[in-house]
């Protein structure tokens, strides 16, 4: 059964000034910029309000309730969403010039080419992710929205300090490049099964708070917290391992086109 309809004033304020944000950036922070920035494409509005409204699915009603209240699993596929879809979709909605003006302004730039490190970065990111499924910090999101809203925020934060090695398009904190971006992914898929390891294979309740509920829909506890881990295992490692793929591909592309160019540039006309 659904939990009961309601309004989340608090995630529709945050997503709302998020958006809000976004488009003052491109309407009328952009155009004053010298020289003149171009304005996002078309795809890069997409992708940009595509992990918003995303965060906003998952956030609201039902899926949040659903998460905080009866099943695991939710749960589960709204950190997924928060820390793996939505950062590295709004990262690539900011052109270069827009990342340079965010990621340069004097209250950022000082303390972000420091936490974007790969290395802070993966640390960051990666004890975050373990520490926010430690099953006192599950039931303290459970039972307290302040930290419930806390935990969430730095996951997503925590996600976007992830990617910004791997997608970033500023000059000023710049992305890897694509060896060691792969490396630096490949790296980041092989912790987070640590706790997913945990949750798919034990036979005992880890999160009580979630046992009585999933009965509600048909599964025990147990079951419950095993679909949550596949999804972490398997979810999250396919997606890494995707874009590990995409960027091999376009690195080999890229690397056989310069081949071809000095191939050309040495052959007498």
């Amino acid at each position: 059964m659904l939990p009961a309809w309601h309004v989340h004033v608090d995630v529709w304020l945050v997503i709302g000034v998020i958006g809000f944000a976004y488009w003052y950036l491109t309407a009328r922070v952009r155009p004053r910029l010298r020289p003149l920035a171009p304005p996002p494409s078309h795809g890069e509005l997409a992708a940009f309000y595509t992990g918003l409204l995303l965060l906003l699915v998952v956030s609201n009603w039902p899926l949040h309730d659903l998460a905080e209240t009866s099943l695991y699993w939710v749960h589960m596929t709204n950190h997924l969403v928060i820390t793996l879809i939505a950062p590295p979709l709004m990262l690539l909605g900011l052109t270069r010039r827009m990342s340079d003006h965010i990621f340069g302004h004097r209250l950022v730039l000082p303390w972000l080419r420091y936490v974007a490190r790969p290395g802070a970065a993966f640390a960051i990111f990666n004890l975050g992710m373990i520490a926010s499924h430690w099953p006192d910090a599950v039931a303290l999101s459970l039972r307290n929205e302040l930290a419930h809203f806390l935990i969430h925020s730095f996951l997503f934060l925590s996600g976007i300090l992830m990617w910004i090695p791997v997608v970033s398009r500023s000059t000023l904190v710049p992305a890897l490049r694509p060896p060691s971006r792969m490396v630096y992914l490949l790296l980041n898929s092989i912790l987070p099964t640590i706790p997913a390891s945990f949750l798919t294979f034990s036979h005992v309740p880890i999160y009580p708070a979630y046992g009585d509920s999933a009965l509600a829909f048909g599964l025990s506890a147990v079951e419950d917290q095993t679909i949550a881990g596949l999804i972490m295992k398997l979810g999250g490692t396919l997606l890494i391992w995707a874009v590990i793929s995409i960027t091999w591909f376009k690195w080999a592309n890229d690397e056989k086109r310069w081949d071809q160019i000095e191939q050309d540039l040495r052959t007498p006309v």
